[in-house]
């Protein structure tokens, strides 16, 4: 028996996804100021299709905080950005998953969130900075403009946000451009 609940201590005594990655094209850190931890991740997101292909996690937090960086890293390997649902899915696998994870507590568990959600911004933000088209960049989480959107809802005769999404992933990320593809559409005579 350990210090903590089962499994935390579990993943707290062998963490799979501790340390930094040589490659990284994501990462940020977070701080709690209730009890002074800072947890960064590292993420390789592959730019083209959008799955991120390793995570890690450097902390000097307590065995919560481990147990659900961990966590976290084991369960995005291997998905899309699409699949990730702004990490509401996530939280509630965390706290399914250390279900002795008490109340005061849930600031290890908002801080490893905080950081994960940070990197993630991040990697949008760089690649909106790469932008090089000459109309406007509509889906940033696809790198997807306004020429493309328009391009797809001609030749394939889109209707609908969900049918733009189908084709080249436009508002299947965070889903924030989808009223904008909306807007698309309204301008080309689809409502």
């Amino acid at each position: 028996m350990g210090f903590y609940p089962k499994k935390v201590n579990e993943r707290f005594n062998s963490p799979k996804h501790i340390g930094i990655l040589e490659e990284t094209n994501a990462q940020a850190k977070w701080a709690s100021f209730v009890c002074g931890i800072s947890v960064s991740f590292f993420l390789l997101i592959d730019d083209k299709t959008k799955e991120i292909k390793d995570a890690k996690f450097k902390t000097n937090g307590c065995g919560y905080v481990v147990a659900t960086a961990d966590f976290l890293c084991e369960n995005i390997i291997g998905q899309k950005l699409t699949e990730l649902h702004g990490l509401d899915d996530l939280e509630v696998e965390v706290i399914k998953e250390f279900n002795d994870f008490p109340d005061n507590r849930r600031h290890c568990l908002d801080t490893c969130f905080d950081a994960l959600q940070n990197a993630l911004a991040k990697y949008r933000t760089s690649q909106i900075e790469e932008w090089m088209g000459e109309k406007a960049l509509i889906c940033t989480c696809f790198g997807v403009s306004e020429e493309k959107i328009e391009a797809e809802i001609e030749q394939s005769n889109l209707e609908t946000v969900e049918e733009v999404g189908e084709i080249c992933n436009a508002g299947t990320g965070c889903g924030s451009c989808q009223p904008l593809i909306q807007d698309i559409l309204d301008s080309q005579g689809f409502d």
